[in-house]
């Protein structure tokens, strides 16, 4: 019998495999071995499904496959293609058994010790069982391969998994046909090496905190030609009956205001987008599961998601920022990182941050406008992502402005009469729920998303930096209503770029004074109406520089 250490060292990721079946013993044993791994809070979240259909498999084998053509897209050259196409990654349809090791996120629906600090504990949970099992197939002479190459909505889909069962991957099973020399086949085939040395760092004392202030603009200042008389002097007397093009004129009399000066120019135009996940989402509230909100950043970043068309098609620069996905991206992203932690928690029974978190959003969206001012950009658009967000900005509407959950309620990504009504239950609990004081930040603590506050604190650098700013849509508007509750003076920045076809977004557009430039009935975020809306903020500014005047023009003015 191998020792312990023997086993831990030995290459245990098992991509050939007999024909040989795997005995019911030896799977309950070795799943028994899982059940007594660590569990945060012993929650027991951690699931098993067992795979031996042919049918199953070969479905699973064909998202492998891919997913696996799209792994070989993103390998660095040529060379390294060549070798990973080489590399026998899966043995779906070849190991006699097929595992699905899960984890359970309505758990988290109760108070569960070990889980305020992260609630991916119980995902690390259900990796020891993962680990546990490992170890004792290979002590029965068996083992095990892990498949994570796949697209975990539709193998969520195939398995008929309910939306708050997050799988790990498929594991294959079964008496291994080789030992790859006692090592990894990675290293066996030359892939890579894994190193001798251990990454150990003793961390001796406290890091030290950078307190140093973003650097605020100066307000430009004002031209001494400059007054909104005679601003307004100058769109009256462009070549037009006065008034004639009407929200145009309004847009360019606010620009021109902003930025002090008759003759205004919108420079480097940029669209943030700020992503992340809620903790509300996993009690049903939204028509997709929680792992969209990773795919659409993915898909953002692939170029091909809408407001990449609509950026391209209006030469604004795109910026994708993690204020808090749950999932780790790689480092060579073109993301902006300032995730504050994976996904909020679910504020159904508790807050959703903690009042250090909510404070941190205000500080990360503030320097990435900031950043944005000092490259040379005087507007900015705002828009989102995240399953479950339109659930939390409806609270943060219904408390902020004291209206009734039901009218801050709307179907989001297209749920059904039936989720809606659900989703109203759930909502309506949470606020019934909550015991705290009524002050805008324990508000915004309890109830609030990452990229919405994030996003509420970019408006307000915003502001300070002297920039133009557009709003999105319902949840972009209620992420303006938390700036706004902080600093009313922002209003004069902002331009609403479109009325959606959230109910409660034209009842915040109301309850705020404000009109919206466009109504096209978009519902879908990502800050396509701040892109969409551009062309008619450059035809404003463009009128009032270009077009002739009365006296210039030699027209009469009656």
């Amino acid at each position: 019998m191998q020792t312990l250490d023997e086993i831990i060292k030995s290459r245990r990721d098992t991509r050939h495999f007999t024909n040989d079946a795997v005995p019911d013993a030896v799977i309950e044993k070795a799943l028994q071995a899982g059940h007594w791994a660590p569990s945060v809070g012993l929650t027991e979240a951690t699931r098993y499904y067992l795979i031996k259909s042919a049918e199953v498999k070969k479905a699973i084998k064909e998202l492998f496959l891919e997913y696996d053509k799209k792994a070989a897209k993103s390998t660095d050259d040529e060379s390294q293609k060549e070798q990973y196409q080489n590399l026998k990654l899966e043995a779906i349809e070849d190991a006699p058994l097929g595992l699905v090791i899960c984890y359970d996120r309505s758990v988290l629906n109760h108070f569960t010790i070990g889980t305020v600090g992260s609630n991916e504990a119980i995902k690390f949970s259900a990796v020891c069982a993962a680990q546990n099992i490992w170890l004792s197939l290979t002590e029965q002479g068996y083992s095990m391969g892990w498949v994570s190459i796949l697209n975990y909505y539709e193998f969520k889909k195939i398995l008929g998994l309910p939306e708050y069962i997050e799988p790990l991957g498929y594991f294959c099973v079964g008496k291994p046909a080789t030992n790859y020399d006692n090592q990894p086949m990675l290293q066996q085939l030359h892939w890579k090496q894994k190193s001798d040395a251990l990454c150990i760092t003793e961390i001796n004392e406290l890091s030290a905190i950078d307190k140093k202030q973003t650097e605020v603009k100066a307000v430009a200042k004002s031209n001494a030609a400059f007054s909104i008389t005679a601003l307004q002097h100058k769109i009256d007397q462009k070549t037009k009956p006065t008034g004639s093009l009407g929200v145009l004129e309004k847009i360019a009399l606010q620009i021109g205001t902003v930025f002090q000066t008759l003759e205004p120019k919108i420079t480097k135009p940029h669209i943030v987008v700020f992503a992340a996940d809620h903790g509300i989402a996993q009690h049903g509230v939204s028509a997709y599961p929680q792992d969209v909100t990773r795919q659409m950043l993915s898909n953002f970043l692939d170029g091909g998601a809408a407001i990449n068309v609509f950026c391209n098609q209006n030469n604004i620069a795109l910026s994708i920022v993690d204020a808090g996905v749950n999932y780790d991206f790689p480092s060579n992203t073109a993301l902006i990182s300032a995730k504050i932690d994976k996904g909020t928690h679910s504020f159904l029974n508790g807050p959703a941050m903690s009042k250090k978190q909510m404070e941190l959003c205000f500080t990360k969206g503030t320097e990435i406008v900031a950043n944005l001012a000092k490259q040379g950009s005087n507007c900015v658009g705002f828009g989102e992502m995240g399953i479950g967000n339109t659930a939390t900005a409806s609270v943060l509407m219904s408390v902020l402005c004291n209206f009734s959950i039901e009218d801050c309620v709307g179907r989001g990504t297209g749920v059904n009469d039936e989720k809606l009504q659900f989703k109203i239950d759930i909502l309506r609990k949470t606020i019934v729920n909550y015991d705290g004081e009524k002050d805008l930040d324990s508000y915004l603590t309890y109830f609030g998303g990452f990229e919405i506050l994030q996003m509420a604190g970019g408006m307000l650098e915003a502001y300070r930096q002297n920039m133009i700013f557009l709003v999105d849509g319902f949840i972009c508007s209620v992420a303006f209503l938390v700036a706004y509750k902080k600093n009313p003076e922002i209003l004069k920045n902002a331009i609403f770029s479109h009325q959606s076809a959230e109910k409660a977004h034209k009842k915040l557009l109301d309850y705020l004074n404000v009109p919206a430039v466009l109504q096209l009935d978009l519902r879908l975020g990502e800050g396509t109406g701040c892109a969409l809306v551009f062309p008619i903020i450059e035809s404003a500014v463009a009128f009032l520089n270009d077009m002739a005047s009365f006296e210039s023009a030699g027209v009469s003015e009656k």
